[in-house]
């Protein structure tokens, strides 16, 4: 079976083509700015005028045309409702023009997915760490249970916010990467986890007045805001696997494209006796290989009739039918 995936949650617009489980394709653009953040009607601009584009790059790397798609999967779930409605658009449009069969999936669900089908892997705990999510992912009594969970942002928009104060732009994220490696000292920051819960807004009040202090490098700032809420992640995953019983972690979300998170996870990991697997960056980032994969395992060979968006479903609301 070949399976278009349309991704469109937030930043990224991107279209990937899966042929009998293999990754064959995975194209995609992303809006940036120089400073600020993302302004919803600006990503809905974006993703209109780079749609079409994203769309024939990745049929022309797959060598097919869209008469060669057997299934069309879009991410209707979770996100920014500006940015949902191009992909849901441009997947109806196509389902109705080709007479594709068409559906959609959840995000989250997804990161998990490819996480686990490029590893060749399976009951993994996924580590979700991207904008605007953080949770601890794992399926347990038919349904995909969230073991932990930010309490207010995700940790990428925290990421991001603080790289704005900073003056980094957007995204913030690589670059703060990038200057916490050049850090040698660590200041202390605090250190938030409620039960299973992570919490990041009182972090960003802390680091804003480290910054306006002038005492501190930005390298070292940048150091310690990464050494603690990796560590962070880190105990919360750990919680998980000791809960569960289970024996292998797999990291979603671009904030998993973070060297020194990965690094920690991996310690962790070893440390247990568990296992601990990633993906390459184009596949922890925001992208449509990931939701082709997920319409594959999801699809069941009948139409799905419910294609409206739903920018606020919970990765627990989804109800599994493929597993």
């Amino acid at each position: 079976m070949i399976v278009l995936g349309i991704e469109s949650t937030a930043h990224t617009f991107g279209v990937g083509i899966v042929k009998d489980g293999k990754v064959i394709a995975n194209v995609k653009d992303g809006y940036t700015t120089e400073e600020g953040g993302m302004i919803p009607f600006k990503v809905l601009d974006h993703h209109v005028q780079v749609c079409d584009k994203i769309l024939h790059k990745a049929l022309d790397i797959a060598q097919l045309s869209m008469e060669d798609i057997d299934l069309i999967s879009f991410s209707k779930s979770p996100g920014m409702g500006h940015a949902l409605k191009v992909g849901a658009v441009m997947a109806r449009a196509l389902h109705v023009k080709y007479n594709i069969p068409i559906i959609g999936v959840n995000h989250c669900i997804a990161h998990l997915t490819i996480g686990e089908k490029l590893n060749n892997v399976d009951d993994a705990i996924l580590l979700y760490a991207s904008g605007a999510n953080t949770q601890i992912i794992a399926f347990e009594g038919h349904k995909y249970r969230v073991f932990g969970e930010t309490l207010d942002q995700g940790i990428g928009n925290f990421l991001d916010s603080i790289g704005r104060y900073f003056g980094l732009g957007f995204p913030a994220g690589p670059k703060i990467d990038e200057l916490a490696k050049k850090g040698k000292t660590y200041i202390q920051i605090p250190y938030t986890i409620k039960g299973m819960d992570v919490s990041f807004s009182g972090l960003v009040t802390h680091v804003k007045k480290l910054f306006d202090s002038k005492e501190h490098k930005l390298e070292d700032i940048c150091y310690s805001i990464q050494e603690t809420i990796f560590a962070m992640l880190c105990e919360v995953t750990e919680r998980a696997l000791a809960h569960t019983g289970k024996t292998k972690v797999v990291i979603g979300g671009g904030v998993g494209c973070n060297s020194r998170l990965r690094e920690m996870c991996e310690t962790m990991c070893k440390e247990r006796g568990a296992l601990f697997y990633t993906v390459p960056n184009e596949f922890l980032v925001d992208n449509g290989a990931m939701i082709a994969m997920q319409g594959l395992v999801q699809y069941d060979g009948k139409v799905d009739k419910n294609t409206a968006i739903n920018p606020y479903e919970r990765t627990d609301d989804v109800v599994v039918t493929w597993k």
